[in-house]
């Protein structure tokens, strides 16, 4: 993942440390270790702090003599389930690897934390031990899809952090979504769309419009380009970077274009191997399906990023594999290594004062019209 214009990279001499929930995975802690050992491969300034329960992980870890001196094991008896609710994490969750690995990051030990654990518990956990950056009202959930575009993904938030948000939440999604994609996608300029029924003006929820005139007047501030409204057929497009969008019609977007991707797949697996001919055509063309396979392979763009703390924590998805996991430690490398937390912190204060002066402009822009209907809405 190349870095973009705005970040100012660790100086070539630091390590930068990723903090690594080594027991939340629904394929257990002998994935998340092959993970990260692939990670560390790829990257000689990074080191690891692994939690979870010594005697599973140390014969693990064993196997891999060379990479001693960089992983530092952290004992944590217990373990945060995927059943577990959020609220009881939060009461009771001391002693459990979720917690220490975000401890890690609270205290200064790592630059940023990954999990394969339960999302509402890990969103919970890192609220309540790393807290919120100040002057935001919710934290994000991010995440990365493809596009036609070889190389080029986009970002969406939010992904389930919260259900709701409004206007001014989803300005400062738009803020936060611009400087993850300057960041970790290298686009200097994102061009930032607001999700909604239809690209018309007269189309949508009186909230989402008011989020609109926020966003279109707070663009420069913003250092992105507003593009308006965008439909659900724009998420896999060119025509934006970064989507921006409430945590419930986020989820369920991310859960649907999953759930195409699988059957799409499993649709030309069955038509591929349904004759004779058909398996001598896939033979034939595997190279070219081998590059649409990692072309739109989501275990090699794992990985949503928590926006809006004090701390940089990447979820990996539970079901996640060796390869998806190393993309999750990787993503959180970038973002470390990037200072990423540094910038973002800076942009949710510019975002703040950008909805005051936006919300201003139209309230004085709105006294001196004419009196009018409120939005129909469709």
């Amino acid at each position: 993942m190349a870095l973009g214009p705005e970040s100012a990279s660790a100086p070539a001499t630091e390590r930068v440390v990723i903090s690594v929930d080594a027991m939340g995975g629904d394929r257990g802690p002998a994935v998340v270790v092959a993970g990260l050992v692939d990670s560390l491969a790829r990257r000689p300034r990074m080191d690891a702090i692994l939690h979870g329960d010594e005697a599973v992980l140390k014969p693990l870890l064993a196997r891999h003599p060379d990479l001693a001196s960089r992983i530092t094991l952290r004992h944590a008896e217990r373990v945060v389930k995927m059943e577990d609710k959020p609220a009881q994490v939060m009461r009771h969750g001391q002693g459990t690897s979720m917690f220490s690995t975000i401890d890690a990051v609270k205290d200064g030990e790592a630059a940023a934390a990954v999990s394969c654990g339960n999302t509402g518990a890990l969103m919970a956990v890192s609220m309540l031990r790393l807290r919120k950056l100040p002057g935001l009202n919710r934290p994000a959930i991010a995440s990365l899809f493809p596009t036609p575009t070889p190389g080029k993904m986009n970002v969406m938030l939010d992904m389930g952090a919260d259900v709701k948000a409004d206007p001014t939440d989803l300005l400062q999604f738009a803020f936060m979504g611009a400087s993850y994609a300057r960041n970790g996608l290298s686009i200097p300029r994102p061009r930032v769309g607001l999700l909604n029924v239809g690209t018309e003006e007269h189309k949508g929820r009186p909230e989402l419009h008011e989020a609109h005139v926020l966003l279109g007047g707070s663009a420069e501030a913003g250092s992105f380009d507003y593009v308006g409204f965008i439909e659900g057929t724009d998420i896999l497009s060119d025509r934006v970077d970064v989507i921006v969008t409430d945590g419930f019609t986020g989820n369920v977007a991310l859960k649907a274009i999953e759930g195409t991707a699988r059957l799409v797949g499993e649709l030309l697996k069955q038509s591929l191997t349904s004759t004779l001919m058909a398996r001598l055509g896939a033979l034939l063309a595997r190279g070219a399906l081998r590059r649409l396979q990692m072309r739109i392979d989501p275990r090699r763009v794992n990985g949503g990023v928590f926006l809006g703390l004090n701390g940089t924590v990447v979820k990996s998805h539970g079901s996640a594999d060796a390869t998806g996991v190393a993309a999750a430690i990787g993503l959180a490398y970038q973002l470390a290594q990037a200072r990423f937390l540094e910038r973002l912190a800076a942009r949710v204060a510019s975002a703040e004062a950008a909805g005051q002066d936006a919300a201003r402009v139209e309230a004085d822009r709105q006294n001196a019209a004419p009196a009018t209907g409120g939005y129909p809405t469709e």
